[in-house]
């Protein structure tokens, strides 16, 4: 157990694990904040959709050799997100019928343009790493890290200014609406910030993934919790820690994703709750 606390002291050492953990916790911590809304308003797969649309904008912006990817796949994927919530309130389209539509539409055409208009000779590499993520976080920068902040800062800080007005949208949507809470454009901050979340964790669990790390912490919470607070807070808590113990269990494994890493122990963390939840009742 000290060798590996050792060991873990010097990986720290290293500027890129530093980078990768600040990343890892950053990201977490926002997919499992709007995780809770997420689930409570049965649009759970919104995440999946929207890995799926901004995998078609990131095979556009690699067969255009657009050198800042985002230009393209963050505001592809922010218009996605409000045609889905908009679609999904739509009495001949329901909710999980547009995501079906609009996630396998947009993941065809683009696993069809890199086949017909190939942006590197490894292909096959390309798509593995966009769909399940880097085998590594080697390649991040500081510069990563810095617009990752500021990103998480937002999201937090949007999060917390418009709780009372999230929580009344998420519970009741046609009472907040009958007592003058301007629903559509809350929900239409829900769509923008949901978004940026699933753009920002993609390069870092790839674009199948993310919708994982959106999910799994709030369902594991609901095994344990009851509240509204309680299960957001320790969603995040859980998060987080999942994270942070994937990275270090990816990292001193080697060759195996960290993205998978990260995934696989929130599983293991959901059955758990999931046993505990069983032997509190």
């Amino acid at each position: 157990m000290f060798d590996n606390l050792s060991k873990i002291g010097d990986y720290l050492e290293y500027p890129f694990v530093r980078y990768a953990l600040i990343v890892v916790v950053l990201v977490a911590l926002c997919a499992s904040l709007l995780g809770v809304t997420l689930v409570l308003k049965r649009f759970s797969f919104i995440g999946d959709g929207l890995s799926h649309v901004g995998f078609g904008a990131m095979a556009i912006a690699s067969v255009a050799n657009v050198t800042n990817q985002m230009i393209i796949i963050m505001p592809v994927t922010i218009i996605s997100a409000v045609l889905l919530l908009r679609t999904g309130q739509n009495t001949k389209i329901k909710g999980d019928a547009a995501i079906a539509m609009i996630s396998v539409g947009a993941l065809a055409f683009g696993y069809l343009l890199m086949n017909i208009f190939p942006p590197s000779a490894n292909l096959t590499g390309d798509v593995c790493s966009t769909l399940f993520g880097p085998t590594s976080l080697i390649t991040l920068t500081m510069d990563d890290v810095i617009l990752c902040s500021v990103i998480s800062a937002i999201v937090v800080i949007v999060f917390l200014f418009f709780y009372r007005k999230i929580f009344a949208v998420t519970f009741d949507e046609n009472f907040a609406a009958a007592v003058g809470t301007r629903t559509k454009a809350y929900n239409l901050l829900l769509a923008v910030i949901i978004a940026v979340v699933i753009v920002m964790g993609m390069t870092l669990v790839g674009s199948l993934m993310i919708s994982a790390l959106v999910i799994f912490p709030a369902l594991s919470s609901m095994r344990l919790f009851k509240s509204f607070r309680s299960v957001t807070i320790f969603s995040v808590i859980l998060s987080v820690c999942c994270a942070v113990i994937g990275v270090f269990i990816a990292i001193m494994v080697g060759r195996i994703p960290i993205g998978a890493t990260i995934v696989a122990v929130d599983v293991a963390a959901f059955i758990f709750c999931w046993i505990i939840g069983l032997i509190k009742k």
